[in-house]
């Protein structure tokens, strides 16, 4: 909003350039002229919030690695062993990051998916599956659904490969390339050990969906060289695929294994892994809204119960 001023307020203000050198020097020194206040701007800085608040819907999809890299679920030593007692690496990740995301989607229904197993009952490989077993509607409530289908998935796919990202990558862009007015915005989690097979293409992937309201979240677990992850975040080096760059860095790594609390205190190590993750997830959201122009709706009057009206009108 640009605000020009009447003429007889002009002369209010006008503000005297001084040099304080000539002034000391010249007797009848009265000034080096005049700077006039013609008109100026007023911005509003809207934040994140304020477009959570005026209706803006957040979608979160999580995607986990089933690859046989991640070692024999029966086994102790693999990343996806099912612990009775507590949680794998997988579920520690989707449960830190997830329960802070869920807060912002409003009806707590998530898409969850696997890549990289052999279904049954052909044994089939397959990149993209419902956990929940219905490609048709792989949506589950709440992060504990979300629990649920991933182990009931791993009681019924053999873990396989290769690890290929841009299958789920590709998803999740579809459904945000549908959206054309800021009124929803999707973040992907994909969870996962970090050997990737299909660099390449998942690049493609990322370049173009940083065109769209979109962003990407990869948490590393397991011991391997996170290389390839650090390249895909973007932060450095902007990512690129056949001469083209993604419009804006839309992925944000990090390796599990430096929020390992090694003094036991798992909340603080959890909490501080959900804090990173998602530290990028709302400047990626508004660099996205401004360059495309989408104002926040405005916010919803509070709401007030009608039999409070009712009965303070009798």
């Amino acid at each position: 909003m640009e605000c020009r001023l009447p003429e007889e307020k002009l002369k209010d203000l006008k503000a005297e350039v001084i040099n304080a050198k000539k002034k000391g020097k010249k007797k009848k020194y009265v000034n080096s002229g005049t700077v006039t206040l013609l008109s100026f701007l007023v911005e509003t800085e809207v934040s994140f919030l304020d477009y959570i608040k005026g209706g803006t819907q957040i979608n979160f999809t999580v995607a986990i690695d089933f690859t046989a890299s991640n070692g024999n679920p029966a086994q102790p030593t693999s990343l996806h062993y099912m612990n009775p007692y507590q949680l794998n690496a997988y579920g520690m990740a989707l449960k830190a990051v997830g329960e802070i995301i869920q807060d912002y989607d409003s009806d707590k229904m998530f898409p969850a998916l696997g890549f990289g197993a052999k279904l049954p009952p052909d044994g089939r490989v397959c990149h993209e599956f419902a956990l929940n077993g219905n490609p048709q509607n792989p949506y589950c409530h709440g992060i504990d659904g979300v629990m649920e289908a991933y182990y009931r998935s791993l009681k019924s796919v053999q873990l396989y490969g290769p690890t290929n990202f841009a299958p789920v990558i590709n998803h999740v862009a579809r459904y945000a390339a549908s959206i054309k007015d800021g009124s929803q915005y999707f973040i992907l989690l994909i969870i996962t050990d970090g050997v990737i097979s299909d660099m390449a293409q998942t690049k493609e992937a990322i370049v173009n969906a940083s065109k769209l309201p979109m962003s990407i979240i990869i948490v590393g677990v397991g011991p391997a060289e996170f290389d390839a992850m650090v390249e895909l975040d973007g932060d450095e080096v902007r990512v690129s695929s056949r001469g083209r760059y993604a419009e804006r860095d839309i992925v944000q790594f990090v390796p599990f294994r430096d929020y390992i609390d090694r003094t036991g205190n798992h909340v603080l190590s959890m909490a501080r892994l959900a804090k990173d993750v998602l530290a990028e997830i709302p400047d990626q959201f508004l660099l996205y809204m401004r360059s495309r122009g989408f104002k926040p709706f405005p916010a919803p009057p509070p709401y007030t119960p009608t039999g409070h009206l009712l009965q303070t009108q009798i």
